[in-house]
């Protein structure tokens, strides 16, 4: 035996705090439920944020797009440029599509 207690009996902790502690608390597990829902809003308000982003570059380049077509270029050059714009145009389609999406979402 160490000291006065038998090595088998278990320390239990005070009942009461000591003058000027609080009591421990214990947070409550949230539910399963409660805890997806954080997580899929989380996720969703990244995705929102990404997608703006995203628009902004899609922007750019619709732009840019936009200032070489208005310049006088040879005909394979010219095919180039209409690349460029059909396929920004297609990703701020589906940019638009995939926000709708999100908005429903929040």
């Amino acid at each position: 035996m160490l000291g006065s207690r038998p090595i088998c009996e278990p320390r239990l902790p005070p009942s009461t705090p000591f003058e000027g502690q609080k009591p421990a608390t214990r947070k409550r597990p949230k539910p399963a439920m409660e805890e997806n829902n954080e997580l899929q809003r989380g996720t969703v308000t990244k995705l929102r944020t990404l997608a703006h982003d995203l628009s902004n570059s899609i922007e750019t380049i619709m732009q840019a797009s936009y200032l070489l077509a208005q310049v006088k270029l040879a005909g394979d050059n010219r095919k180039w440029i209409e690349l460029i714009d059909k396929a920004a145009q297609e990703a701020a389609r589906i940019n638009r599509e995939i926000r709708e999406i999100l908005r429903t979402q929040s």
